[in-house]
């Protein structure tokens, strides 16, 4: 058989390139001469940068940023082509680097994105892809766009600071001093969600609360962001907060809308640069997964996607991830099959712990199965 093996991370667990290698390693103890093709996927959050410079053979460079919390830290973004830059926000700004008890919105900051994206200008870059997903952070990019020059100030006219607790403070933007270099770049912004910045379906209400939110803290948080967009809509005569997406990554899809950022499918855009729909094509097998997959998948997640190619081209897809949660029934619509990894009653750290052991024996399991019906 011809397998194409394209999952998302486990995250927490296993990079998808990781998995990958496992689940080759499984297909092949079934039987050697099965040929396999691996696609490492991802859709705009976790493992963005590591997947396209796989499918480019870009470079990686590392500077010195603001972390989420504040703190300096070492980060990494890529450059391809010579020009353009890719900058996973998750690198910068992640919830995998704040430890649990210091997670929330009011301590968190998207500052370091923004000057990642400084030494891309900086480097020449002019192109960019901006990877959103899995942040720490629901400052509406606030802290970005004053890295790039945005000016905010209070009530009193003082700095409005460049924390999530600050943006309630924030009464007043300019635009003037934001970098100029800005006017002449191409930013794509790959995202995996569409909802807008505001209201019960925006980045407020539906991520705030595994940042760190408490629920009497929700209105408050997306007043706050209310306040804030519609100052930086006024200056700039743009009507973007309602826009699908814009919510992303705590309102970064909003602050990169306002420069001028397109929002795309992060998988697509991925799948894209590593001709996944040709190896599709030309398979007889897709094998996808994910750390939790439910009705969510089905839009805007990697596997969602792989498993459109796939009835595209009338290629049996099979998704094996680390749990399966909700109404199973709907990804069955899509998938051949569905599977979860664990094998008997165990603790999500036991889970996360063993997921290379579990995601290689289920792997082999259904591999199995799939020849036996083949004979």
């Amino acid at each position: 058989m011809h397998i194409v093996i394209a999952p998302d991370s486990f995250k927490g667990s296993l990079t998808s390139i990781q998995a990958s290698e496992v689940m080759k390693r499984a297909v092949q103890s079934v039987d050697r001469h099965n040929h396999v093709t691996l696609k490492p996927m991802a859709d705009g959050g976790e493992g963005t940068l590591a997947s396209m410079l796989v499918a480019t053979g870009g470079q990686r460079i590392t500077v010195a940023c603001t972390g989420a919390l504040g703190e300096t830290i070492h980060a990494s973004y890529g450059i391809i082509h010579s020009d353009k830059a890719i900058i996973e926000c998750a690198e910068i700004a992640g919830l995998i680097q704040v430890p649990e008890n210091k997670r929330h919105p009011a301590f968190t900051t998207t500052f370091g994105i923004g000057e990642v994206i400084k030494d891309a200008l900086d480097r020449g870059c002019r192109r960019f892809v901006i990877a959103l997903g899995g942040s720490a952070t629901n400052d509406g990019g606030s802290g970005m766009l004053k890295a790039l020059g945005m000016k905010s100030v209070n009530a009193n006219g003082d700095d409005a600071g460049y924390f999530g607790k600050d943006v309630k403070h924030i009464s007043q933007v300019s635009f003037d001093a934001i970098d100029s270099r800005l006017a002449d770049a191409d930013i794509e912004v790959a995202c995996d969600v569409d909802n807008p910045l505001l209201g019960d379906s925006g980045a407020t209400y539906v991520y705030g609360p595994q940042k760190g939110l408490k629920t009497s803290e929700l209105s408050q948080y997306d007043t706050a962001l209310k306040q804030y967009a519609n100052n930086v809509e006024s200056v700039l005569g743009e009507q973007l907060q309602t826009v699908p997406g814009s919510g992303a990554a705590g309102g970064l899809g909003f602050a990169l809308l306002a420069i001028g950022g397109r929002l795309i499918s992060g998988a697509e855009l991925i799948a894209d640069a590593m001709k996944l729909e040709k190896a599709v094509q030309g398979a007889d097998v897709v094998l996808t997964g994910e750390g939790q997959s439910d009705e969510q998948t089905l839009y805007g997640k990697a596997p969602g996607y792989i498993a459109d190619l796939a009835q595209k081209h009338h290629t049996t897809a099979v998704l094996i991830s680390g749990s399966l949660d909700g109404d199973v029934s709907v990804l069955r619509e899509k998938f051949s099959g569905c599977f979860s990894i664990v094998n008997k009653p165990m603790s999500l750290q036991e889970c996360m712990g063993q997921a290379e052991k579990l995601l290689y024996e289920q792997t082999a399991q259904v591999i199995q199965l799939l020849h036996q019906f083949q004979r």
